[in-house]
């Protein structure tokens, strides 16, 4: 006889099944079992089903709507550690940071030499990393932070939207119904957040800051033409799974 929640998982379109089953068995008693496969089953996402996420070697509540980790965009945390070490202490603030986990995996890796901040537009999403324990403040991207910060930051990390909203169709229904949509529509050609933050740039980065940021490979003449415009030199760092990672002077 088969495992019934597997079977429930499955029927219901569930990829990795027989995996998001030992997740939830681990994540929640006999009692509430029922009720909690019955609601991935009617496609919540598994992280918001059972309240946490793993991302970059860290657990960080995640509850709906605030975007969840991607694992793809962990290269960024690399891309950062990889900044730091040009600076024996720096300032670091993680641009749009949903629950908090791509700062707090910078944080953990680097707990000496860096003082890690979060900035969200999302109310739900700042009290998230709050609980997370990230010092996050709530407002539009850098210009969220206290002017005490003013051209101090070093590293600006951001997994920013990046989605064309006329793609928004492509993200999986589970993550695109639950998630806040500021968290996942870039604009017409997916890069209005990334022209945002640059502009305000030059008032939040120190003189030798830099910006780590992610997108689609095919937005990467795009977002050459947007650093262009806006005055900035631009490396291609790496491509992984679909996503280019850049580091912006």
């Amino acid at each position: 006889m088969g495992d019934p929640v597997v079977a429930q998982l499955g029927a219901a379109g569930c990829v990795w099944a027989e995996d998001e089953a030992v997740v939830l068995r681990a994540s929640f008693g006999p009692d509430d079992l029922p009720a909690a496969v019955d609601r991935r089953a009617a496609g919540q996402p598994l992280e918001h089903v059972v309240g946490w996420a793993d991302f970059a070697g860290v657990r960080v509540r995640v509850v709906p709507p605030v975007f969840i980790p991607r694992p793809g965009a962990e290269p960024l945390v690399e891309l950062t550690l990889a900044a730091l070490e040009e600076r024996p202490v720096a300032v670091v603030v993680d641009v749009g940071c949903g629950s908090g986990a791509l700062a707090l995996a910078i944080a953990a890796a680097a707990p000496d030499r860096a003082t890690v901040i979060g900035t969200d537009i999302d109310p739900d999403a700042v009290a998230c990393a709050r609980d997370n324990g990230l010092t996050a403040h709530r407002g539009h991207l850098l210009d969220a932070l206290p002017r005490r910060w003013l051209g101090r930051v070093d590293v600006a990390v951001a997994h920013l939207p990046y989605v064309p909203t006329s793609a928004l169709s492509e993200i999986p229904r589970d993550y695109r119904a639950a998630e806040t949509p500021v968290a996942l529509d870039g604009g017409a050609d997916g890069l209005d957040p990334l022209r945002q933050v640059l502009s305000q740039l030059p008032r939040w980065l120190s003189p030798r800051g830099v910006l780590v940021t992610l997108t689609a490979d095919r937005q990467a003449e795009g977002v050459r033409a947007v650093l262009l415009t806006a005055g900035r030199a631009g490396q291609a760092c790496a491509s992984v799974a679909g996503s280019t990672f850049w580091r912006i002077s």
